[in-house]
């Protein structure tokens, strides 16, 4: 069998070197495709901004801080004695008064009349009395002379003891009158500060109110009681035996500095409910900065660690392995390093192990950095750990 070409040699050979261009063309642009990486692709990472402060060795305090309540020194509530119409209030809410003052005066009317009712029958009674014992003398005589019997003697002795005993009576009547016309005048059991007037003039108070007409609260001095873990007690009474402990206590939200006081007392047992142990503490409140029934926070200084190491407090993270913070090294990179805190003082962080005094520390900054991340100090924002 013959094969036939329809076409002619030079036409065949030329196709064939047209097709031969064309796949050498193909190769030749793919190649120039690959040898050029897309803009950006393999530059490093930028650095992220961070904030930093730097390690210190430096004095420490050991304290114990909590959240504690103030108590005023001393509280009564003011109720009347007897019953009768309120007829008078002599001081104004929210003012202090001193011990003895008259705040309160009751309708005196009733009383003096009892009173004046009671003496009466008093000279009543001794006139009586005075006769009786005048009758008793006489018949004593009559008696020596035969004139009188002894029964008669015997029967005017008997009516002179028993008014005698009716004279006693009678002045025990009177004192009474005495004291409930006392109790119509309330004056301060103490020296404090007034509070809300509950009952006002015109109004009946009774003996047996339980609504206190006022309350007065002692507030110079005043005491701030707080709990404190019963794992902290042995260290507490080991530094109260060496002498008065300080005690600050700082009302929240406020910028100034803390008001000072003793500590001066530590209850005889443990809640056992809760593991904690109320302690107390004595402020003079000159200033009556400390308010009754105030929150505030508590700060008990114990000793002070001359070489401790501290950090800021924001550079202290917690991860799954414990805590741990970022160290800026010499090269601007962070390594993450694991860290055993001892305690935390204000916004300063006692470090046990895993720094030294002169690193440098990431304080703001943390969710963008992993171990070796690149880190940029942001513009004045290095902070220093307080002096």
């Amino acid at each position: 069998m013959r094969l036939q070409f329809t076409g002619s040699v030079s036409s065949l050979f030329f196709a064939a070197a047209v097709l031969a261009a064309v796949t050498v063309a193909g190769c030749s642009g793919g190649e120039a495709v690959q040898a050029t990486p897309p803009s950006g692709r393999g530059s490093a990472p930028p650095a992220v901004p961070v904030t930093v402060a730097p390690v210190v060795q430096k004095s420490m305090p050991l304290a114990i801080e909590g959240i504690g309540t103030v108590i005023a020194a001393s509280t009564v509530s003011v109720h009347a004695q007897i019953t009768g119409e309120l007829t008078s209030v002599d001081f104004i809410e929210g003012q202090d008064v001193e011990k003895g003052q008259v705040i309160v005066t009751l309708d005196k009317r009733p009383l003096e009349a009892a009173l004046q009712q009671a003496q009466a029958a008093l000279n009543r009674d001794l006139a009586q009395v005075a006769n009786a014992q005048a009758q008793a003398v006489r018949y004593q005589d009559l008696l020596k002379r035969g004139i009188a019997t002894r029964e008669q003697v015997d029967q005017i002795s008997s009516n002179a003891a028993a008014l005698e005993a009716t004279v006693a009576a009678d002045r025990a009547a009177v004192e009474s009158a005495t004291v409930q016309l006392d109790y119509a005048t309330i004056r301060s059991p103490l020296s404090g500060r007034t509070g809300l007037l509950q009952v006002h003039p015109g109004n009946l108070v009774r003996a047996n109110d339980t609504q206190a007409i006022v309350t007065i609260n002692k507030i110079t001095p005043v005491y701030v009681s707080f709990s404190i873990p019963e794992a902290e007690l042995p260290e507490l009474k080991r530094y109260m035996a060496r002498g008065e402990l300080s005690v600050a206590a700082q009302p929240p939200n406020d910028a100034g500095a803390p008001s000072l006081g003793k500590m001066t007392f530590v209850d005889n047992a443990v809640d056992a409910s809760t593991g904690q142990i109320k302690v107390k503490g004595t402020f003079p409140n000159d200033d009556r900065r400390l308010w009754p029934g105030q929150f505030v926070n508590v700060h008990v200084t114990l000793s002070a660690e001359s070489t401790a190491i501290a950090a800021p407090t924001l550079a202290v993270q917690t991860g799954q392995q414990g805590t741990y913070v970022f160290v800026v090294k010499s090269d601007q990179t962070v390594e993450l390093r694991p860290i055993i805190v001892k305690r935390t003082v204000g916004k300063e962080t006692v470090i046990e192990s895993g720094l030294k005094p002169g690193e440098i520390v990431v304080t703001d900054g943390h969710l963008r950095l992993v171990a070796g991340s690149r880190v940029s100090v942001k513009t004045g924002a290095t902070e220093k750990t307080a002096s």
